[in-house]
């Protein structure tokens, strides 16, 4: 089933000892399209507003309830590396969030078996040059939209399958050309992202869209 993601956003998140807080944002991958990680609003229950947490420890979501389950508890939540969710993040950032959310993608797939340990938190450093594919959905949106022969309008929303995580639409808002009309256009027709010009270059012609 295809998802609206705006729609996700202030889904509860929940761990095997209570609420963490809500979905504020996602991390996606920006040449394959998918989402890695999930932003998600803790309130104040420590001392970090937002937790980044990866998709390979998300159960099944109920998106109808807007639920979603995550195999951890909230000290391991703790204990994940720090980002700040504000800025693009850094190469050492996502280098740290690989390495902790993969022991812990392991520990939940064989722990039930008794085969693995919880690993324990650790802290990393994160200042480093920032890396040029993993985004912020959030600050996609209200991108220019162009086509190869001129604007086609501006990005309001992303189209996700929920079996696989991966954004396949882009949902833009056409200009004065197309009456102001709402258009879904593939991901896989996009043909560079620019952050420094907060603009989208397609594949195509306004025509052949």
């Amino acid at each position: 089933m295809l998802l609206d993601l705006e729609t996700l956003k202030g889904s509860s998140v929940i761990a095997a000892d209570g609420e963490i807080g809500t979905v504020s944002n996602f991390l996606f991958d920006g040449l394959s399209w998918r989402i890695h990680y999930l932003v998600v609003d803790v309130g104040t229950w420590f001392k970090r507003r937002d937790v980044v947490l990866a998709i390979s420890v998300v159960e099944q979501p109920d998106w109808t309830k807007r639920t979603i389950l995550v195999r951890l508890t909230k000290e391991q939540v703790r204990d994940s590396p720090d980002v700040d969710t504000e800025q693009p993040v850094t190469r050492q950032q996502e280098i740290a969030m690989e390495e902790y959310w993969g022991k812990m993608a392991y520990w939940v797939s064989t722990h039930f078996e008794g085969g693995a340990s919880i690993p324990t938190g650790r802290k990393y450093p994160v200042h480093t040059k920032e890396d040029p594919h993993l985004r912020s959905v959030r600050d996609l949106l209200n991108y220019e939209v162009w086509a190869t022969d001129g604007e086609i309008g501006r990005l309001e929303g992303l189209i996700m399958d929920e079996a696989s995580w991966h954004l396949g639409y882009l949902d833009v808002k056409a200009g004065d050309w197309l009456h102001g009309r709402s258009m879904l256009i593939p991901t896989r027709w996009v043909k560079s992202i620019s952050w420094a010009d907060l603009r989208i270059d397609l594949y195509h012609t306004r025509d052949g869209i």
